[in-house]
């Protein structure tokens, strides 16, 4: 059943006031309408008033702390604490971490509390807080004024209104603000976890790289050392210009490989710089530690892995609540169907003549407007927010799925690559000891020779930058499973696949070691 849309206390009335009633609104000098309206007008106001009450206001801080809730205590972000905007207590902590090497938590700590982007996703939630609090807040009134003359004849029109469809519908808008506002957050949120995590593998890759280019100086210094030793053995006549060459080559395919590495470990180290906010001064005093954290002993109990995705994933979340703010945005269309606008106004119109009896003559009263459904009903808006709706429910299902398949991913590849890693720090790498250890032994007592010796180191080395490298993929997947538990998609699971093929060329170097 529809509500009526000019109150019955209202209908019908006279545009005379009658004789000694003090106007309503004496700052607009509009003469009050009869008895009815003005207890009608005065409840208006008593409303409006509580209303405004009630209104949402802007606060200093916006929904910064709300956001900040939602990620404090996570893994990924340890202790650190998430500031608006860097100051001078940021500064000095930046300053304090950056005297010694740089481990992961402190990487993500200077991120979080100088990174631009950090700024622009707490800057987006004051915008969306300022546009909550818009949607909330109650239609402005209309003051319309009019001056005419015809003749000797002067009229004086003057008018206030209200959204009368504003003001009734200002419930529904509050609610369907507050759950924008709510999805708003819970993107800040993921906006903190995303830098986290990009912090983290970021800090990984950079001291993977670096740690891979003193390895490759070790490759490049035995091939060096190989190549000069055959070029002293061909001078001495011992040694044909074939082999000579193929040192040579060694040495050449070592030094392409170092500059290779050095400018991957150059452009890594400054990808880490950008994402923690670092000016040219800061980024001069930024070291890094000499190798990787060590692996875990063993992977933690299976757990219900998928249900803790499924509870605590803010993109699942923010598609929840977007999905709930629609839904009020299609009943607020439904209940604004037919009749989108309609204004209420108070009217007096004053007419000035020359006329001795009766030289001025005040009109008083109301006047409603409303559009007239003839032509549009409404069923374009009606299903277009049927549309919508079924478009955030799709996305609900659609992240859920998505959130669900994506934890099983990320814990195959932390478990596969923990093998990986695993094998290499329990079997290859002593089993390239040991061999090194008999080689040793065997060019002391003169049963191998140099080139076999140093043909072994260049081997060793490589396999050892192999086995840093899967510990590196290990810790990636590890911050790809946090994310997909708690965060949002993972952006590194494409770059773990290539583990086996770094399995497979220590594999083959192993047995050519052999």
């Amino acid at each position: 059943m529809s509500t009526p849309l000019v109150p019955r206390s209202v209908r019908g009335l006279p545009l005379r006031r009658r004789h000694g009633e003090a106007p309503p609104f004496p700052h607009l000098s509009i003469a009050a309408p009869p008895a009815m309206l003005r207890r009608a007008s005065c409840t208006a106001l008593a409303g409006a008033a509580l209303l405004l009450a009630g209104c949402a206001s802007l606060s200093p801080e916006g929904d910064a702390p709300q956001a900040l809730s939602l990620v404090q205590g996570q893994p990924l972000v340890g202790d650190a604490r998430p500031q608006r905007r860097p100051d001078t207590a940021s500064a000095a902590q930046a300053e304090a971490l950056l005297v010694r090497p740089l481990d992961q938590q402190a990487a993500v700590r200077i991120a979080l509390a100088q990174s631009p982007r950090m700024q622009a996703a707490f800057a987006a939630l004051q915008l969306s807080d300022a546009e909550r609090v818009e949607a909330a807040s109650l239609p402005n009134p209309v003051f319309s004024f009019g001056r005419l003359r015809e003749g000797r004849e002067l009229e004086l029109d003057r008018l206030i209104s209200f959204n009368v469809v504003g003001l009734l519908t200002l419930p529904w808008r509050a609610r369907w603000a507050d759950q924008r506002q709510e999805a708003a957050r819970l993107d800040a949120a993921q906006a903190v976890l995303q830098l986290a995590a990009d912090t983290r593998r970021a800090w990984l890759r950079a001291v993977a790289d670096r740690q891979s280019a003193v390895y490759l100086r070790d490759v490049r210094d035995a091939a060096e050392a190989g190549a000069t030793l055959a070029q002293r053995m061909q001078k001495a006549g011992n040694w044909p210009a074939l082999q000579v060459a193929r040192e040579q080559l060694q040495q050449a395919d070592a030094q392409a490989q170092l500059a290779r590495a050095e400018q991957a470990a150059t452009a890594s180290r400054e990808a880490l710089v950008r994402l923690l906010g670092l000016d040219g001064a800061q980024a001069a005093r930024l070291t890094l530690p000499d190798r990787l954290p060590d692996l875990p002993a063993s992977l933690p109990a299976d757990a219900d892995l998928q249900a803790q995705a499924l509870r605590d994933r803010l993109d699942l979340r923010a598609a929840r609540a977007d999905a709930a703010a629609t839904a009020e945005a299609q009943g607020l269309t439904r209940a604004t169907r037919f009749v989108d606008a309609m204004e209420l106004g108070v009217a007096r119109n004053t007419t000035f003549t020359n006329d001795i009896d009766r030289g001025r003559s005040t009109q008083r009263g109301w006047e409603i407007g409303l559009p007239i459904p003839l032509f549009d009903f409404g069923q374009a808006r009606s299903a277009q927010a049927e549309a919508r709706y079924l478009q955030a429910a799709a996305r609900v299902r659609g992240v859920a799925l998505a959130a669900v398949s994506e934890v099983r991913e990320a814990e195959a590849a932390r478990r596969h690559v923990w093998q990986i890693a695993h094998r290499y720090q329990a079997e290859v790498l002593p089993l390239q000891r040991q061999i090194n250890d008999e080689m040793v032994l065997r060019y002391n007592a003169m049963g191998a020779s140099v080139w076999q010796l140093l043909a072994e180191a260049r081997a060793s080395a490589r396999t050892v930058d192999a086995a840093m490298q899967a510990q590196r993929d290990f810790w990636l997947a590890e911050v790809d499973l946090q994310m997909a538990l708690t965060g949002s998609s993972p952006a590194g699971l494409s770059a773990l696949r290539g583990a086996g093929t770094g399995a497979a060329l220590a594999s083959s170097t192993n047995e050519g070691g052999h």
